[in-house]
């Protein structure tokens, strides 16, 4: 007996034509398959036009370095930004560990602050009042800001900004889950000073495993691309100055990324009719709420749909409407646990509100990928109506 067909999250999906293996025979046929070469060289440039067009004609000047991975990304802008032992740095705490993690490497301490109830992201004013209170404590102020656009929806990145540039700290965009959103009118990730792309199996494009940097100017990514590459001085031996990282992305993996970037217009479409579906599926249902955007110049690309469970009403909670859909072979997950939750960062400095705490006591993200079908969505949500109680 075949085994049931499992509906996952967000599964990758390649292009009908196999452009990526176009690109891939490519770089074996040339014998290109180190960390650089053409397929670098032009995923760079096809993400470098997709995200330096906006809707309002403006057409700016960022530069993308390609890298192994998303993570890679955050810990070289923070080595570019000079965060080092001693210093602090403000995460956002309702996320993945991945945010977090490079300022450790670094030497320097996070600082979490949670999160705003429109969007699940950063709250721009208690951002100002752990910057306040940091400086208070300390006598210095963060060396940076990193918000993150959780599950692809945008942050109120503008009162973000303003916040930073009144005491003057750069920010660091953590796009990892939101390639192709935009708020109003821009690409996330082209905001601030630096920001994080990532294209793990699972993110709305992928090359297998993979990120990159999107710099503010040539000179930054020049700067980039030193230490990702060992931080090698030009001199005909190895010469180091600096302490360097391992950290360029495959000719391989970017031959995935440039035949994915020929579809990936269709994939955010996908997720976004997603969004569609699930409101009009769910909307009768008393005690589950889905997370959409809360203003109309926010364009999330809904990379994973996410509902909240109200037990009072549904009549279960999120955890046994977990089982039940898993029961059914419908993957889904638990939201981020907070930072400020885990006990790897129990000693770390937090500013909480309850929002993030209670979000994850309550939610769940839901199949959303190009692989799950029309049949597919109808079975999740007649499994969630079929489930309250």
């Amino acid at each position: 007996m075949a085994d049931k067909k499992r509906i996952l999250l967000c599964l990758a999906h390649m292009s009908e034509t196999g452009e990526e293996m176009k690109f891939i025979k490519e770089a074996f046929d040339t014998n290109w398959v180190v960390p650089l070469g053409p397929n670098v060289n032009g995923f760079e440039q096809d993400l470098e036009s997709f995200i330096n067009h906006c809707d309002d004609g403006r057409t700016l000047d960022k530069k993308v370095v390609a890298l192994s991975a998303g993570t890679a990304a955050i810990h070289l802008a923070l080595v570019a930004l000079g965060v080092g032992a001693g210093d602090e740095v403000i995460c956002q705490s309702f996320t993945f560990a991945a945010s977090a993690n490079p300022v450790v490497y670094q030497g320097a301490t996070p600082v979490f602050v949670d999160s705003e109830p429109g969007t699940w992201n950063m709250d721009p004013n208690l951002l100002e009042e752990a910057i306040k209170d940091r400086i208070a404590k300390t006598g210095r102020k963060p060396k940076a800001i990193i918000p993150v656009y959780l599950y692809g929806m945008p942050a109120y990145i503008d009162e973000i900004m303003d916040v930073a540039r009144r005491y003057e700290i750069p920010v660091l965009e953590d796009a990892a889950e939101g390639f192709g959103t935009r708020y109003r009118g821009q690409v996330v990730g082209t905001i601030g000073d630096y920001g994080v792309m990532s294209f793990n199996g699972n993110k709305m494009i992928t090359t297998s495993g993979g990120g990159a940097l999107i710099c503010p100017n040539e000179e930054a990514a020049k700067r980039i691309l030193f230490f990702a590459t060992q931080a090698r001085e030009p001199f005909p031996y190895y010469q180091h100055e600096h302490i360097g990282f391992n950290y360029r992305m495959s000719n391989i993996c970017a031959g995935i990324g440039r035949g994915q970037m020929t579809i990936v217009d269709e994939h955010i479409a996908h997720h976004v009719r997603a969004r569609d579906i699930y409101a009009q599926g769910l909307a009768d249902v008393d005690g589950i709420t889905l997370h959409v955007a809360p203003e109309d110049d926010m364009e999330p690309n809904y990379w994973l749909h996410t509902v909240t469970v109200d037990p009072e009403k549904f009549g279960i909670d999120y955890d046994q409407l977990r089982i039940i859909l898993d029961e059914a072979g419908i993957e889904s997950r638990p939201l981020w646990k907070p930072m400020h939750l885990q006990p790897v960062y129990k000693d770390a400095p937090a500013y909480v509100n309850g929002v993030s705490e209670k979000l994850f006591a309550r939610g769940l993200c839901l199949p959303s990928g190009p692989m799950v079908t029309d049949e597919d969505f109808a079975l999740i949500i007649s499994t969630i109506k079929g489930a309250k109680k």
